[in-house]
């Protein structure tokens, strides 16, 4: 069984390895195929998120419904094959970054295979491999993912209390995740991001629990607004705005000093004099950055996405089993990338994005 797997999974790398070393260069000069990621806006996209599976081991409440969500056939799911021939169109286009997302990406079988697949990308351009998982099943396969050439993780965790995690994911899994934290530590993952989704009467109060793992341990907590999706009961009643966070965290733990980060980053961040971690919000409610956004989403049915609460879509999947070309796939993504709004897929407030048909996050790709 375990010999089989490996095996199974290292003959994928190889494959998927010879696939990108055998792409050779896109059928266009550098100056157009750099410009094909780039928007009316002069926004260039060098950020690519990658959804490797629909499926995932919680069904966290504002995610997905209780009873899961239907999921897309198997035979219309990218193969490993398709998925890498994409990563590597990407990255020769001018991708650098790539992160893996799901559903939940540990329960794919594949995944260590993927990720050294990804790392043969490196040549081409590639500079980053990261993922955000939930960190059920993290502890056990994070020595294979970490020598495969994952670079940084994410771990979402959105309650430190045993009895409110159960509740807000329907399992009770919060030892394996801590146990995940722990290893991911020791294994150099600093600094480890943790994503809490921040929803009012559900666990706005533990913001200073987790603020205080923040200054203890190299980890970056990142408070996140909670986001309307299909199926997750948003309401802006549930919405903690990040400035009140803030404030209110400021009053209570005195020494807060912003950060200079990245002109893409989503957070904004800070930390204390001698702090080990740091603080972020993450405002995608009350204060979109939108004006640097960087990034694109690969569903695990193929489809491109160019804006997380924009409902259009286009299928990469069937141009490629149609017989598209590399240059041809570009093509497609220029034009999606030509028609992408300044702000929120043209949407003026949440409620606009709430009322708007789209995917549950799971099926997009965290």
């Amino acid at each position: 069984g375990a010999a089989t797997s490996s095996s199974g999974a290292a003959a994928l790398s190889e494959r998927a390895v010879a696939l990108a070393a055998a792409a050779g260069p896109v059928e266009l000069d550098a100056a157009p195929l750099a410009a094909s990621l780039d928007d009316r806006y002069g926004r260039r996209h060098t950020y690519l998120r990658i959804s490797l599976t629909e499926r995932c081991s919680l069904r966290c409440t504002y995610c997905m419904p209780a009873d899961g969500v239907s999921l897309t056939d198997a035979r219309r799911l990218l193969s490993a094959e398709e998925l890498l021939r994409l990563a590597a169109l990407f990255v020769r286009a001018g991708v650098d970054k790539i992160r893996l997302t799901g559903g939940e990406p540990t329960v794919r079988p594949d995944l260590a295979a993927v990720v050294g697949a990804l790392d043969g990308l490196r040549p081409l351009g590639l500079r980053q491999i990261a993922m955000t998982t939930n960190g059920v099943a993290l502890s056990r396969l994070l020595p294979s993912l970490h020598a495969a050439g994952l670079d940084k993780l994410n771990l979402s965790l959105d309650t430190l209390q045993r009895g409110r995690f159960l509740e807000l994911t329907r399992r009770d899994a919060l030892p394996k995740v801590l146990r995940a934290v722990d290893a991911a530590l020791a294994l150099g993952y600093t600094p480890l991001k943790l994503n809490c989704v921040v929803m009012r009467g559900v666990n706005e109060h533990e913001v200073d629990a987790f603020a205080a793992l923040a200054r203890a341990r190299p980890i970056d907590v990142r408070f996140i607004e909670f986001m309307p999706f299909d199926d997750n009961d948003w309401s802006d009643s549930k919405l903690v705005p990040s400035a009140e966070l803030l404030a209110a965290l400021s009053q209570r733990q005195p020494g807060l000093r912003r950060l200079r980060t990245d002109a893409h980053d989503v957070a904004r961040t800070y930390s204390w004099p001698g702090a080990e971690g740091s603080v972020s919000f993450i405002s995608s409610m009350t204060e979109p950055f939108c004006g640097g956004c960087n990034r694109l989403r690969l569903t695990a049915d193929g489809s491109l996405k160019v804006c997380l609460f924009g409902g259009s879509e286009i299928s990469l999947r069937d141009a490629m089993r149609e017989g598209a070309s590399d240059a041809q796939l570009l093509a497609l993504v220029s034009s999606a990338l030509g028609r992408k709004h300044a702000r929120h897929a043209g949407l003026a407030s949440p409620h606009d994005i709430a009322r708007t048909k789209n995917r549950p996050m799971t099926t997009i790709g965290g």
